[in-house]
């Protein structure tokens, strides 16, 4: 009997190849906006952080401690006025709600809805 050689041949790379690249190609997409939120989300925490336990606490105060930090870390969505931020209990709520839009090919684009709340106490 003669001995064949079995293995992937040219066009079952090219099949194995492609999801594997379109995944890559989205991940490389993706970043920067995951990396945007993983910011805001990191900004919300260290405003909290830092104006907490201040009784002289006001909207204004807050949203330019916010603006400041935007600025630093150069946060480009969502502006600083989109940040809600009001009054519950004795403390306060900083919402980010806000949609980012990362474009793959052509038309072709991913939504991605974030969402992140802080208490200050």
């Amino acid at each position: 009997m003669r001995n064949r050689q079995s293995g992937v041949t040219f066009i079952g790379w090219v099949f194995l190849l492609i999801p594997v690249a379109i995944v890559v190609y989205a991940g490389i997409r993706l970043t920067p906006v995951i990396l945007n939120y993983v910011k805001v989300a990191r900004v919300l925490e260290q405003v909290a952080s830092e104006l907490g336990g201040d009784d002289g606490l006001t909207p204004q105060l807050i949203r330019s401690s916010i603006e400041r930090r935007f600025d630093i870390d150069y946060i480009d969505s969502p502006k600083p006025g989109d940040i809600a931020i009001r009054r519950e209990g004795k403390g306060w709520v900083l919402e980010a709600r806000y949609e980012d839009v990362a474009p793959l090919v052509a038309n072709a684009s991913i939504l991605l809805e974030w969402d992140k709340s802080v208490t200050i106490e």
